[in-house]
C-alpha cells in the first residue's frame, strides 16, 4: 500500500482555523477530487464533521476515539492502527485530515500531495515542515490567482527519499 498525504497549506504550514479552511481554491477541490476518486480516504472525526457527509465514489473511513460515532457512508476505526489495517490490501490510501493525522502519519507517508497556497495564514492547525532531506519533489506546477481561487498556488507532488 502506497500511502499518501493530500492537503493545501499556507506558506507558514497553516491549513485550518476553527475546524474549516481558510481559503476557497476551485482548482484544488478539483484537484482532490480526481485525486481520491476510487480510493480509501482516512480523515479524523473533526475533518468528516467539517465536510459534513460522506465523499462520495471513495472508501471513507473516520477515525476516532469515540466509539458511539457513527455517520452514514462511513467505516469507522477506533485508532489510526485500526483504519491502516482495513486499507492494508489496497493500492494507495489517502489521508485527508485533520492535523492531528497529518502529524502522526507524516513519518509513515510514502507520497505527498501538496497545494501550497501562496500567503501567510493565521489558523489554528498546521502540518509538520517538509524536509528536503525526507522528500524528493516529483512534479510542480505554478497558477495565479483568478476568479475561482483566491490565491496564486502551486500543486507539489513529493516522494519519500
Amino acid at each position: 500500500m502506497i500511502l499518501s498525504i493530500i492537503v493545501a497549506a499556507a506558506e507558514n504550514n497553516v491549513i485550518g482555523r476553527d475546524n474549516g479552511l481558510i481559503w476557497h481554491l476551485s482548482a484544488d477541490l478539483k484537484r482532490f477530487k480526481a485525486l481520491t476518486t476510487g480510493h480509501s480516504i482516512v480523515m479524523g472525526r473533526k475533518t468528516f464533521e467539517s465536510i459534513g457527509k460522506a465523499l462520495p465514489n471513495r472508501r471513507n473511513i473516520v477515525v476516532s476515539r469515540n466509539a458511539a460515532f457513527r455517520a452514514e457512508g462511513v467505516e469507522m476505526a477506533g485508532s489510526i492502527g485500526e483504519a491502516l489495517e482495513k486499507v492494508k490490501e489496497e493500492d494507495e490510501v489517502f489521508v485527508i485530515g485533520g492535523a492531528t493525522l497529518y502529524h502522526a502519519l507524516w513519518d509513515r507517508a510514502d507520497r505527498l500531495y501538496l497545494t501550497r497556497v501562496h500567503t501567510e495564514a493565521v489558523g489554528d492547525v498546521d502540518i509538520p515542515a517538509i524536509d528536503p532531506g525526507q522528500w524528493h519533489i516529483l512534479s510542480r506546477e505554478n497558477f495565479e490567482a483568478d476568479e475561482k481561487n483566491e490565491f496564486a498556488y502551486s500543486f507539489i507532488n513529493y516522494s519519500r527519499i
